[in-house]
């Protein structure tokens, strides 16, 4: 079992920059493969980046250099830096936990272990 929370959303205008960061808690937490996923409104979740336990990782063409993923394994923690925010970005940004690295980066709805959730939201 395997606790997700996030922190670190709110609101900032278009050009601006957040810092995500989401703590692991539980069982073993540095050996899952993490992520970030966004929910904006009317649209359904899609993945913005993840990292593995090895470090590999993945970012979605829509914030390749924008945003950044990273992760502190001793201190199982993974922070998302987003730069030059754009309104497209604005939704509900997850955290997300699963063994697979398949399943985190190509079946979500497969995917253990959900963060509760934190706003992003971009202005023009």
């Amino acid at each position: 079992q395997v606790q997700l929370v996030e922190s670190g959303g709110g609101l900032v205008q278009a050009g601006g920059s957040l810092r995500l960061s989401c703590a692991a808690s539980g069982r073993s937490p540095s050996t899952y493969a993490m992520g970030w996923f966004r929910q904006a409104p009317g649209k359904e979740r899609e993945l913005v980046a993840a990292i593995s336990s090895g470090n590999i990782t993945y970012h979605a063409d829509s914030v390749k250099g924008r945003f950044t993923i990273s992760r502190d394994i001793p201190k199982n923690t993974m922070a998302l830096q987003m730069n030059n925010l754009k309104p497209e970005d604005t939704g509900i940004y997850y955290c997300a936990a699963d063994r697979s690295w398949r399943v985190l980066t190509t079946t979500p709805e497969g995917i253990n272990y959900w963060g509760q959730g934190t706003q992003v939201t971009v202005s023009s």
